[in-house]
């Protein structure tokens, strides 16, 4: 009997204590968390992986989360990848450039373990 395919999640954020947290806050059994510290690596991992979410920060070097946002949501093989805006950037105008860019979820930092735990225990 074979093991169930895990679910992909993709943490993208340059600083690693954070990556590290937010590691530790979603970890729990048939999840397989992924890194990236730049928008190129993001890019790159989403398209190789594939991951049902991405957790990804808006400033970040390379490509901003809102351009790797936008790349993603405009390839037909990566549209579907729930993208979560995880950022310190919380003024109105942040918030609607990430939905513009076809951002599913936006939370602000700093965030709440359990609120980020309960929605990607919801999305996934």
């Amino acid at each position: 009997m074979s093991n169930p395919v895990p679910v992909v999640i993709l943490i993208a954020d340059d600083e690693a204590s954070l990556r590290f947290l937010i590691h530790e806050t979603i970890a729990e059994p048939g999840l397989q968390i992924l890194e990236a510290q730049d928008g190129l690596e993001t890019l790159c991992l989403a398209r190789t992986h594939h991951p049902k979410m991405i957790l990804l920060d808006v400033a970040m070097p390379a490509l901003s989360g809102v351009e790797v946002c936008q790349q993603l949501k405009a390839d037909p093989a990566t549209r579907d990848i729930q993208i979560v805006m995880l950022t310190a950037h919380s003024q109105t105008k942040d918030r609607e450039a990430a939905f513009a860019a076809g951002a599913d979820y936006f939370i602000t930092k700093p965030f709440s373990p359990t609120q980020l735990f309960e929605l990607v225990d919801k999305i996934i």
